[in-house]
């Protein structure tokens, strides 16, 4: 073979390969695959969805189109329901508390199926994180009250 058509030979299986590749990640992207199947249960995650809602919990799972999550909570910023009379300074530090769920009126189970389309991020919680901290806390709260 001359050196000619070699090289349009190794241009063309280049270009099969791209494409190939990128038709790959574009079905994974868009079947919700690319999201690691890695699930550990011994960290709390931040799981981080497209309508600014982040939840922190263990996923259990990641198999098929959803993530489970357990032994989730959320962060519930309480606002001041009335107005700031005249002479008062509004407080710079808005109230935020954690909250588990299952309390809420609807009476939700602890475990929460959401669809992988809606995930924007996943972190992994470090063990001496703030708020890794405040759950386990309230762990121990819930036990001493039993």
């Amino acid at each position: 073979m001359s050196d000619k058509k070699s090289w349009i030979l190794l241009v063309i299986v280049l270009i099969v390969v791209v494409v190939a590749g990128y038709m790959f990640f574009t079905y994974q992207q868009e079947s919700g695959q690319a999201l690691s199947t890695d699930a550990n249960t011994s960290k709390y995650q931040a799981v981080f969805l497209d309508n600014n809602q982040v939840y922190f919990g263990q996923i259990t799972s990641t198999s098929g189109d959803f993530i489970t999550l357990q032994d989730i909570y959320y962060l519930q910023v309480n606002q001041r329901l009335q107005p700031i009379q005249e002479g008062e300074t509004p407080a710079n530090n808005p109230d935020i508390s954690l909250v588990k769920l299952g309390g809420e009126l609807h009476g939700p189970t602890d475990e929460m199926r959401i669809n992988k389309d809606h995930v924007l991020i996943i972190e992994d919680l470090r063990k001496d994180s703030n708020l890794v901290g405040a759950i386990e806390q309230y762990v121990a709260n819930q036990a001493a009250t039993q």
